[in-house]
């Protein structure tokens, strides 16, 4: 995973998931591969057949905006997907690279210990920075140190945690592809989809179709072991002054019975947990 070619690749993938038929084509026979043709996209686009394999090739690396909203057309992407294929272009400067160590905001871990709900630390990458006591008990990946996206791909009891975990996940990879946009050098970043790619047929799958879905809350059903299930409401709150850093809080229609379970979590946390921690580094290996 490299800045090499990184519009190419999306492109070619984006290419291979629109059905001929949903743009108006007829297709004669069988192909051999999916999705549409260059000479098609190309058509369709209104640019050159050469110009556009060149796009796909690494050979022409800064399209203006006009022709990649032309594409983003083709491919029917949404704004999310439109805004992420503008940023590929060559033309715009590659990110600074992010410090190693991320610092949560002492307002923020004070606001963890008295918010009274599952709340913890998000960094860019997925990383759990800091967490609460209420998040640990409503599941034991909520800790720092752990990895959001590795623990929903790798461990078995996190994924039983969550009843549609298919549609989960699929969401949750496209969300990363959007958080870490094209700071694709990143040294955390390089680890992380490499291990991951080993890992998980599943990730290597969704990770292969480059979608990209904003970073959003939403509704959240959980089938907690001690609590049962559970329809909790999900938010993602920016933190201001950090390398897109996230507060995640989930919470429950009040009076409703996934509120009184929640009530309830502080009794399933150790005393010792009380304390939000914080983590420097990740933690490089998998859950067994």
């Amino acid at each position: 995973m490299t800045r090499s070619n990184v519009l190419g690749d999306y492109l070619r993938a984006r290419r291979h998931l629109v059905d001929p038929a949903d743009v108006g084509l007829h297709v004669a026979g069988v192909r051999r591969t999916p999705g549409l043709r260059r000479e098609e996209v190309a058509t369709l686009a209104g640019i050159s057949a050469d110009y556009y394999l060149r796009l796909e090739q690494g050979r022409d690396r800064n399209p203006s905006p006009q022709v990649l909203r032309a594409l983003a057309r083709v491919f029917g992407l949404d704004e999310t997907a439109t805004q992420y294929l503008l940023s590929l272009s060559a033309d715009r400067p590659a990110p600074a690279r992010r410090p190693r160590r991320e610092v949560v905001p002492a307002g923020i871990r004070q606001l963890l210990e008295v918010i009274g709900l599952p709340a913890f630390v998000e960094s860019r990458s997925f990383d759990v920075l800091a967490a609460n006591r209420l998040a640990a008990a409503l599941s034991p990946r909520l800790r720092p140190g752990e990895n959001r996206l590795r623990s929903m791909l790798l461990d078995a009891d996190e994924q039983a945690l969550h009843p549609g975990w298919e549609t989960i996940i699929g969401g949750m990879v496209a969300a990363f592809r959007a958080s870490v946009g094209t700071d694709v050098d990143d040294p955390r970043i390089v680890q992380l989809v490499g291990e991951l790619s080993l890992a998980s047929e599943r990730f290597r799958q969704l990770w292969a179709r480059h979608d990209v879905k904003p970073l959003a809350g939403g509704q959240v059903r959980m089938d907690h072991p001690e609590l049962g299930p559970l329809e909790l409401r999900l938010e993602k709150l920016p933190i201001s002054d950090t390398d897109g850093q996230l507060l995640v809080v989930y919470h429950a229609e009040p009076g409703s019975d996934s509120a009184r379970s929640l009530a309830l979590l502080g009794s399933l946390a150790e005393p010792q947990q009380l304390q939000p921690q914080e983590t420097q580094q990740p933690r490089a290996s998998a859950r067994g």
